[in-house]
């Protein structure tokens, strides 16, 4: 199977040609002729410098309309594109290195220096200036879809990311399912505000907005001010909004209402549902949601604006985070795919997106389970409708007082509080309990722990949380996911436990 990502990319703009395809919070932007002339330059640039196809190659670009040409570029080329997060460490990229085995990495000036230190090629994104006005020359020939074509890395929310490897069909197939089932479709001038790295979902969304002519928006995190003025005018179409983003814009604007949004792309976390209230009261009910992983791209399973509504209607919902039916080709199994399907276990899933393993650091190259199978992870079961319900991870259970507690169905209750930015659930050992369930709040204001405390009434006392701590921020990995491990980590460095049945902390003396 070939895939012509350069033929794809010229065919876009000769048919949208001016149009804007790309432009970012700096108030920088490029057409779709635009758009194609840097990719392909880059690309063909790439390729005289000796790059070959599969070949892992890193790009480490901010939330700019750069970012956007480079990763077509990287398509085009035929390598295995591996896109690192701007907010990474030295530490990290290397890290990423070593799973990845990338020697050559496309960066912007800023950040070349620090990259040549440990031992890599730089790429400058844009190696000619006139490129914009150069003749394109004809496309670069199609790509041998078996090859490698991206390695993503997981959130390493549980420990050290492992690279997750697809192939270049894998990709195009992941494009074609999500553009297939999303619930509107851009038109000219529908715009895409994409806020979270472009890196994993941010990326397949801009992509497929692309193949339609729309204008992806970028902006470098979550500015309520500049977020407001693109609210006001109405002009945005769409918006990508994991959980936490939704919450921080919720939060920042209560009590408006904004009109012109048809869709809010949101997954990555559960969606509890005064998250999803405060949303709807602020956009109306366009609230979609999906189910994916890094190692499976984008849908495994989805809920229409209209489904995530009837879900949260629903007078008698079954316990866990619905994120809705398999999308078309995707097998679910709960347990393993020999066993029979019962009660609530690991979720196992089968797709054609699906990536082809994972790079372990014990063990280097792993593929898939026999038939292509990957135990996910996740916890949940099938509802009575074929429904997916998630009900939290194998490696976040807490172990407590000969307790099972899946912190997903605390954090569940205490979405989008009043008096609080954000909520993470951990937990801290203790000789006493085994672990002590620890609810640590970021940006708390007065009355938050006696707020949370009334919301956790329904939960069966042995999943209260047993202490309340705030910090200043959550700790967040480069996909902007909430690490519980590291908050854990933070809450021990700042305090300590004065254990026993009714624990408590005090704060550490400063040195």
């Amino acid at each position: 199977m070939k895939i012509a990502w350069s033929a794809h990319l010229a065919t876009l703009a000769d048919r949208y040609r001016d149009r804007v395809a790309v432009s970012d919070g700096e108030g920088a932007s490029m057409s779709y002729a635009q758009l194609h002339r840097r990719a392909q330059a880059l690309a063909a640039h790439l390729l005289a410098r000796g790059v070959t196809p599969g070949e892992p190659v890193a790009s480490l670009m901010p939330n700019r309309i750069e970012a956007v040409w480079v990763a077509y570029a990287l398509k085009m080329a035929g390598v295995a594109e591996t896109p690192l997060g701007w907010g990474l460490t030295d530490d990290e990229v290397a890290w990423c290195a070593r799973l990845a085995g990338f020697r050559k990495v496309v960066t912007l000036p800023v950040r070349a220096s620090a990259m040549q230190s440990l031992g890599f090629e730089t790429i400058d994104p844009l190696p000619d200036a006139n490129c914009d006005h150069a003749p394109v020359g004809s496309p670069l020939p199609p790509v041998d879809g078996s090859l490698d074509g991206r390695i993503l890395f997981t959130s390493g929310t549980t420990g050290k990311p492992k690279g997750v490897v697809y192939t270049h069909a894998a990709r195009r197939i992941g494009e074609q399912m999500q553009q297939a089932a999303w619930p509107i479709m851009p038109q000219a001038g529908d715009r895409l505000l994409l806020m979270t790295p472009f890196v994993h979902g941010a990326s397949l969304l801009a992509f497929g907005w692309l193949d339609h002519g729309g204008e992806v928006l970028l902006h470098a995190g979550i500015d309520l001010p500049a977020l407001g003025a693109e609210f006001e005018s109405a002009t945005l179409s769409a918006v990508f909004a994991p959980p936490t983003v939704l919450a921080r814009i919720t939060a920042g604007f209560e009590g408006r209402r904004f009109g012109g949004v048809c869709c809010i792309f949101t997954g990555t976390q559960p969606l509890a549902e005064s998250l999803y209230r405060r949303a709807q009261a602020m956009f109306g009910p366009v609230v979609r949601v999906t189910y994916g992983k890094s190692e499976c791209i984008n849908p495994i399973t989805m809920l229409a604006p209209d489904e995530t509504e009837e879900w949260f209607d629903e007078t008698d919902r079954a316990a866990g985070a619905c994120v809705g039916w398999p999308a078309p080709g995707v097998e679910l199994h709960i347990g393993p795919p020999a066993g029979a399907v019962g009660e609530p276990d690991e979720i196992w899933l089968r797709a054609p997106q699906m990536s082809k393993g994972l790079i372990l650091p014990e063990h280097g190259f792993t593929a898939h389970e026999p038939e292509g199978w990957h135990a996910s992870g996740d916890l949940g079961f099938i509802d009575a409708r074929g429904r997916l319900m998630l009900t939290g991870r194998i490696a976040d259970v807490i172990k407590t007082g000969g307790y099972r507690v899946n912190p997903d169905e605390i954090e569940s209750m205490l979405g989008a509080l009043l008096n609080a930015d954000g909520v993470c659930i951990t937990s801290i050992a203790s000789d006493h309990w085994g672990e002590v369930i620890v609810a640590v709040a970021e940006g708390a204001r007065e009355g938050w722990i006696d707020e949370a405390t009334a919301r956790v009434q329904g939960l069966s006392r042995h999943k209260h949380p047993r202490l309340w701590v705030s910090l200043a921020a959550l700790p967040r990995n480069a996909q902007g996911k909430v690490s519980r491990r590291e908050a854990a980590r933070a809450v021990l460095d700042a305090f300590e436990l004065i254990d026993g049945r009714y624990p408590q902390i005090r704060a550490r003396k400063q040195a």
